[in-house]
């Protein structure tokens, strides 16, 4: 008689046949080069921006048109195989980690620029082009697209409405919801589904705000209609230094009471702007315990009026230095400096953990000093960068992934982070999505019955829960094991809320 198999050999041995399944099922309908399944091929699509977390999907897919989506994800119906969608793979919440029995659908190949339309001021554009192609191809129109990640040489216009991702100029601009008129894609049988309208209404529900942000959870997108905006006559950028946070935090909230809307207001602390100086010598202030980047764009007269009213507002609040770029190379030499906070830390670290989420403006001073109390609870340093206009922080948290120990403390670090925001009347994430990282701190923001309603939507486009399952809304019995986690720690749940 034969041993028993064990769990382990029995599970790859499904795993195994499954994949075999799945890849009959897919060389009919692909090119031989669209497939892979392989290991030493679907290694680069093991993880996403959050390199934390890995896992290898069955076979990766590559489509070339849109007849090739709608048949792959007819078939991985049919088969009952999940399947998560991915982008260039920026994203930094897990967003597009791999089920391991699904299958990864990338669709990097569509790449094309459908057509920018000069005098509607819009750009129609595949999935995967780049965020920052949509505004070189609209440069010669005298427009742009506003919204502008961090990422945005790499990461995909498909992936910036999965996120609703914003960027550093996303206070007067808007978000990627507020940039987007036109959503088309595929449901998880296959069939076609369109989200919002070039006109200026749609017909019956409006669900486009359903699916930007959505995390790859409700359709496949991809095609996508955006607003264009005339680029400005002019843009001038200040920096301003603070010798306290709580000087740079309180300039923050008294620029927007002042009735000023800047083009861009970010913050860094001094571990950040050291770590970014050394990178890129964008000419930060290093001696300043916090520094505030206030841009203005506009017609040069509406510029020059609202530079001067800035520097009155922080001059007010205790600004030690005020420094007004001189021209566009010293305006994109600051900017520099922001855009590669994320690169810069990667420098003096050898793994980090971006985390998202957001708070009161108010609020800023008061975040950052907790932060600093629970680098020495945690035993991590952590570098602070925010889209301080609308309260979104992006602690970068220092650690070794090869320590299990730091990859633990690094954990409970982010967790901590996003608590204490939800307690100072924030939320768990900002434009980075929950995607695995976050799912956990979902249970805290979330009631129950929030969260069911959260599954009803998804359920009303996914009834199989086949597309990118198992992230963003966390089950009841994830919740309460977290909920457990913390008594054992002897709190009750989620007591760490009434510190703030």
């Amino acid at each position: 008689m034969n041993a028993p198999l064990t769990p382990a050999v029995d599970q790859a041995l499904q795993r195994a046949e499954r994949q075999q399944a799945l890849v009959a099922a897919l060389t009919p309908l692909l090119p031989a080069h669209a497939l892979l399944y392989q290991r030493e091929d679907t290694v680069p699509y093991e993880c996403d921006g959050l390199t934390a977390y890995r896992q290898q999907p069955l076979a990766v897919a590559l489509p070339e048109t849109e007849a090739q989506v709608a048949a792959v994800l007819k078939a991985c119906h049919a088969l009952q195989v999940p399947v998560v969608a991915r982008g260039a793979g920026t994203g930094l919440s897990g967003g597009a980690l791999p089920h391991a029995l699904g299958l990864t659908l990338s669709l990097a190949k569509f790449n094309k620029i459908v057509m920018v339309d000069r005098h509607a001021r819009t750009a129609t554009v595949q999935c995967g082009v780049r965020n920052l192609a949509i505004s070189e191809a609209a440069a010669r129109f005298g427009l742009y697209y506003a919204p502008d990640p961090s990422s945005q040489i790499a990461c995909t216009i498909g992936g910036n409405v999965a996120e609703n991702s914003g960027g550093v100029h996303c206070l007067k601009y808007g978000l990627t919801l507020h940039n987007v008129l036109r959503v088309r894609g595929y449901t998880a049988e296959g069939e076609p589904v369109e989200f919002g309208s070039e006109a200026l209404d749609v017909p019956g529900l409006d669900l486009l705000p359903l699916v930007v942000g959505s995390e790859g959870m409700l359709a496949v997108t991809t095609e996508v209609t955006v607003k264009l905006v005339p680029k400005p006559m002019l843009a001038r950028c200040i920096m301003a230094s603070f010798d306290d946070v709580r000087k740079a935090g309180d300039a923050v909230a008294a620029v927007i009471a002042a009735g000023i809307i800047p083009a861009g207001l970010e913050m860094m602390d001094k571990p950040m702007t050291a770590a970014v100086e050394d990178f890129v010598h964008a000419g930060y202030d290093l001696d300043a315990a916090a520094i505030l980047l206030c841009e203005s764009d506009g017609t040069p007269e509406e510029v020059t009026e609202e530079i001067a009213r800035m520097l009155d507002v922080l001059s007010g609040c205790g600004a030690s230095r005020l420094e007004v770029s001189k021209d566009e190379a010293q305006r994109l030499r600051f900017w520099s400096g922001r855009k590669n906070a994320f690169p810069a830390s990667g420098r003096i670290s050898p793994d980090y953990m971006c985390m998202d989420s957001t708070i009161p403006r108010k609020r800023l001073a008061d975040i950052l000093i907790a932060i600093g109390e629970m680098e020495t609870k945690y035993g991590l340093k952590c570098c602070n960068v925010f889209h301080a206009g609308d309260g979104n922080l992006h602690p970068l948290i220092l650690f070794d992934a090869n320590d299990p120990d730091q990859m633990h403390r690094c954990e409970r670090f982010g967790a901590d982070i996003l608590e204490t925001s939800v307690a100072m009347g924030g939320t768990v994430t900002g434009e980075h999505g929950v995607g695995v990282e976050k799912l956990s701190s979902m249970c805290v923001q979330f009631t129950p019955e929030e969260r069911e309603q959260m599954f009803a939507v998804k359920r009303a486009f996914d009834p199989a829960g086949r597309l990118n399952p198992g992230k963003v809304i966390p089950t009841l019995q994830r919740c309460a094991e977290y909920g457990k986690m913390h008594v054992r720690k002897g709190l009750l749940p989620f007591a760490g809320l009434e510190r703030y």
